[in-house]
């Protein structure tokens, strides 16, 4: 791996070759094997991180200055933003962390696909608490040696050792494939629903046609992640402008409102004065996430 601009675009082009090989199947019995081999090696990767961060003499850019002049000095950690954050950095960190809480996208396709679906909430609350822990430790413990001036997305470019830095990245191209992979996978199914209904044959069989359209969806799909992925060169600014155009809608606007209809129908009209203080508290707190993930969507953006 070289630093060279030509290495890294064919580097992404053979990551996209290999991703849409990888999506190929149509169901996510093949994609749950590769789930449990993605967990291993992104958990391998963040510890890797978080101790590289720990016996590393000095953060990456160290005392260099940087583009802005900011990388001086010893790292500084703050509990909250300084004074005088620009709104573009705060609101950038805060899409930035909401991307890497936020797959409820994925949550309807999995839970269709269950032979089980009431025993997903347990799956949910496993993953959610899991995810919690190590990703709030490892960051927390590579911002202490990295802090706010030489932090970077993803918090491997902030390692001050080359062969650190690979090491650890090494272990997450895995895990990157298979996020691709699933996003990919869930987004062709939808479309893939809407050109033939659940009765047609292409859906349950196994056509020419059937099969054609779903290779040409993921195609298409591979090739404008992948100019999407060149054009914007700048990983933290891709990952806060894919967080408030998709999960602002999927991980705060949906969910406010399907808790709105599904209050709805088992209580019917007025389910807000028949359930009292529970209801209307539920009420408020959805139409507080609605209004943050509308918020997302307009000023994440900016």
């Amino acid at each position: 791996m070289t630093d060279g601009a030509v290495c890294t675009v064919g580097f992404s082009a053979v990551v996209a070759i290999v991703s849409f090989v990888c999506s190929l199947p149509r169901t996510f019995g093949t994609l749950s094997k590769l789930a449990t081999l993605s967990g291993i090696f992104t958990f391998i990767s963040v510890i890797l991180a978080a101790i590289f961060a720990g016996i590393m003499d000095h953060p990456k850019g160290y005392n260099t200055g940087g583009p802005d002049g900011a990388m001086v000095g010893e790292p500084t950690v703050l509990a909250v933003a300084k004074a005088g954050t620009p709104f573009l950095a705060g609101m950038n960190a805060f899409l930035n962390i909401s991307y890497t809480f936020i797959g409820q996208i994925t949550i309807p396709s999995f839970i269709a696909a269950m032979k089980e679906p009431k025993d997903f909430p347990k799956a949910l609350w496993a993953v959610t608490i899991a995810e919690i822990i190590v990703f709030s430790l490892v960051g927390g413990i590579v911002y202490a040696y990295t802090g706010t001036q030489y932090n970077t997305a993803p918090a491997f470019g902030s390692l001050g050792d080359e062969l650190y830095l690979k090491i650890a990245f090494s272990f997450m191209v895995p895990t990157l494939i298979f996020l691709g992979v699933l996003y990919a996978s869930v987004s062709a199914q939808f479309i893939f629903s809407c050109i033939f209904d659940k009765d047609s044959k292409h859906k349950k069989e196994h056509t020419v046609v059937g099969w054609s359209t779903w290779v040409g969806i993921l195609a298409a799909t591979w090739i404008v992640a992948f100019i999407v992925a060149e054009v914007i060169p700048f990983f933290s600014d891709l990952l806060s402008l894919m967080s408030s155009l998709f999960d602002s809608f999927f991980g705060f606007i949906f969910w406010g409102t399907a808790y709105m209809k599904m209050r709805s129908e088992d209580y019917g009209p007025g389910w807000i004065k028949k359930r009292g203080i529970r209801s209307i508290g539920g009420f408020a707190l959805n139409v507080f996430i609605i209004l943050v993930g509308c918020y997302m969507l307009t000023a994440g953006t900016y």
